[in-house]
């Protein structure tokens, strides 16, 4: 099992990698493809800085993802020949280790049989890329944009037949739902995207913590961890990785709406392919709040995007135009400095995330008091928050 971690992280080392060195002739051809962020509106930022952190990000992913797959199909293939695995290794044994030579070859048949499923994700996420890139180039209206992501949202829930079960077996509400996830963890990534390192810092950590649930939580059917969506976890979060390199303070980067739409679309579906429950433990039960992991490690962003709608329908105005009223925003406006903000809102994402992890392993009761952790949480970030929203000063 370590070993197949180490392959694993080797991956996503390489997504880590593609992403960073991709975004430096993005950075400096972005004015040229018209991908300027200018300052102004509810922009935080003073100077233009570019936009296209989502195509390093999506090269990052791709590329890996891709090399992967052939992988898999060369060793596979190599497999079905009489002494074809022997050979190969035997050419290439001074560059791959024989441990992991052996490992990618006995996992090899089982990735290539989702191969299809995989691109077939790859395709919806190019096409979210796009449609950001081109919001962000030339602005699209909120029929469009939720249009699209709806539409996408549906061909992976009745095409790949992706979607949430929760113990409920109601079709069409099980497919209502698992629509409505996916198209709102896209768009909590995209309004959390409104300060340097924040919406590509808490997907990394997001994507980390999903990944580690995937590694100890194993499928019933097969009773082994559940290394694909770990995978695919993984190399999200080495590219994002590799993005925050150059989105760090100062950003010389922003990830935009591509950026965000693809990261929020492949979290959302992983958290859709993978089962929560596990097997039954020691005592014979089972373990259905398991379910609700996802909703632990996407506390933040839903609580973000919450309360950011409840304040702009508070206040009249459209809930689909952008504003300084993020809990990012509204933790500057307690006296933390930017930085210190991102950190927070890091800081309590981390801790949803490992009440994640935790929350598979345990059982009911032990469970409440794991939900009862990160809603005290959230009550706490509210409770600070008023003390700004009473004053009638601020």
């Amino acid at each position: 099992m370590s070993a197949t971690v180490l392959l694993i992280l080797v991956a996503a080392l390489m997504a880590c990698i593609i992403s960073g060195l991709s975004l430096y002739p993005v950075r400096r051809f972005a004015r040229q493809l018209g991908l300027l962020d200018r300052p102004g509106g509810h922009s935080s930022h003073t100077i233009p800085t570019p936009l296209g952190g989502g195509i390093g990000i999506y090269l990052g992913i791709t590329l890996t993802v891709l090399c992967g797959l052939a992988a898999a199909w060369l060793l596979q293939s190599l497999g079905q020949q009489e002494d074809g695995l022997a050979e190969f290794q035997a050419k290439w044994a001074s560059w791959i280790p024989s441990r992991w030579f052996d490992l990618a070859a006995f996992h090899a048949p089982g990735v290539w049989s989702r191969a299809g499923d995989i691109l077939w994700l790859l395709a919806g996420g190019t096409i979210l890329l796009v449609l950001g890139l081109w919001d962000d180039r030339y602005g699209l209206s909120v029929t469009v944009r939720l249009g699209c992501q709806f539409a996408i949202a549906a061909a992976v829930v009745f095409g790949l037949g992706i979607e949430l079960t929760a113990y409920m077996n109601v079709g069409w509400l099980t497919k209502g739902l698992s629509i409505f996830w996916i198209v709102a963890v896209i768009n909590s990534f995209n309004m959390l995207d409104n300060m340097d390192a924040l919406s590509g810092g808490i997907a990394a950590i997001i994507a980390a913590s999903m990944a580690g649930v995937m590694m100890t939580t194993p499928d019933p059917g097969t009773d082994h961890p559940q290394l694909l969506v770990a995978a695919l976890l993984l190399v999200v979060c080495g590219s994002l990785l590799g993005f925050l390199f150059h989105n760090r303070p100062p950003a010389s980067i922003f990830m935009g709406d591509g950026g965000s739409y693809l990261v929020g679309f492949l979290i959302a579906v992983a958290t859709l392919m993978a089962t929560f429950v596990g097997g039954p433990t020691s005592d014979g039960s089972l373990r259905p709040h398991a379910v609700l992991a996802p909703l632990c490690a996407m506390a933040v962003p839903l609580y973000d995007m919450t309360t950011v709608l409840w304040i702009r329908i508070r206040e009249g105005r459209s809930p689909f135009l952008g504003d300084n009223s993020h809990l990012s925003h509204r933790l500057v406006a307690l006296g933390l400095s930017r930085p210190r903000a991102v950190a927070t809102v890091h800081l309590i994402t981390a801790t949803c995330g490992l009440s994640a992890l935790l929350l598979t392993h345990v059982s009911m009761l032990q469970a409440l008091t794991v939900l009862g952790i990160v809603a005290c949480m959230l009550l706490l970030v509210a409770i600070l928050e008023s003390t700004h929203w009473k004053d009638p000063k601020s």
